[in-house]
């Protein structure tokens, strides 16, 4: 049962209480950068980031592994560095953004259309591809 209980709080978005998450969350992305400022790594594993605009955001240092992005804006993101392993991206904008080449186009297709949580290649593709 408390197996039951600990996948079921796993699959839950979270919601962290993070000045820089909450800027994002309510679209302020000067606040967001400010909050940013100076820190190595921001945590958003897992987080809830559903309808976030992050056309301009800086997510360089954001970890986004297993992230709701439902119907966030992506477009133009360059997240070739980000490990996207289960984040869902159902509906989301994202004409323009650079993906990490171990998540396939059609792991990123059905992510889109379905809300399938994305699944990474363990494997580097061969040079070329």
């Amino acid at each position: 049962m408390a197996d039951i209980l600990q996948n079921r709080s796993a699959n839950r978005a979270r919601f962290p209480d993070d000045p820089a998450f909450k800027a994002l969350r309510v679209g302020d992305l000067e606040a967001y950068h400010r909050a940013i400022q100076g820190r190595e790594v921001i945590d958003f594993r897992g987080a809830d980031l559903r309808g976030c605009d992050m056309r301009n955001a800086d997510l360089s240092r954001v970890l986004l592994r297993d992230a709701y992005l439902r119907e966030a804006d992506l477009r133009g993101c360059d997240l070739r560095n980000h490990d996207l392993e289960g984040c869902s991206i159902y509906n989301a904008k994202i004409s323009g953004a650079f993906f990490p080449y171990n998540i396939p186009a059609e792991e990123i297709r059905l992510s889109l259309e379905y809300g399938t949580r994305m699944r990474a290649r363990k494997d580097r593709p061969p040079a070329g591809q």
